[in-house]
């Protein structure tokens, strides 16, 4: 008799639960790229309401220059006109820094370039000497194994020559970097 009731009680909460889930879902309508479930405000924009499964919106973040957008809906931009080149146009006086800090940056970009350097140098170094021309000691199992000697050999290749392309990339970088003033 008490598990004739404990379970028609179930039955009882469950069917509850169900039908509340059932009945708290509201109609999802898309009106383009956004979703609503107020069907006058469906209605106004000619949305189509969605059918099938869940559907979840994460709002992204707004940037922080933007505190006004939240309550007006942003402006279409009028076309620019193509200029001449990029260099002929002003640039805005934001832009334009005061000559000691410009070179208090580009003080800043070679130290930090040149730190690199020696970094992919010293890479560089420890994969050609891993590499050894070629012909490194063999290891292990690779005394028995040829083909896995020759994967390392390719591998240890490919670290030099990737070294190689760090190195001439920061080389690049740093010769685009106005001359130092102690050199």
């Amino acid at each position: 008799m008490l598990m004739k009731t404990c379970n028609r009680g179930l039955a009882l909460v469950l069917g509850l639960v169900v039908s509340g889930a059932v009945w708290s879902q509201e109609r999802i309508y898309r009106c383009g790229n956004e979703y609503t479930n107020n069907p006058e405000q469906a209605r106004l924009k000619n949305c189509r309401p969605l059918e099938g499964g869940n559907l979840t919106v994460v709002q992204g973040t707004r940037p922080a220059g933007n505190a006004g957008a939240e309550s007006r809906p942003a402006e279409p931009r009028a076309p620019r006109p193509p200029s001449a080149s990029a260099e002929s146009a002003p640039r805005p006086a934001a832009a334009a820094a005061d000559p000691s800090a410009q070179r208090a940056r580009e003080s800043d970009a070679r130290a930090i370039l040149e730190g690199e350097l020696r970094r992919a140098e010293s890479a560089l170094a420890q994969a050609r000497s891993a590499f050894a021309g070629g012909q490194p000691d063999k290891q292990g199992p690779e005394f028995r194994n040829h083909q896995m000697y020759l994967d390392r050999v390719a591998q240890l290749q490919a670290a030099v020559q990737r070294a190689e392309a760090d190195v001439a990339s920061i080389q690049r970088e740093l010769s685009r970097l106005a001359p130092s003033p102690n050199r």
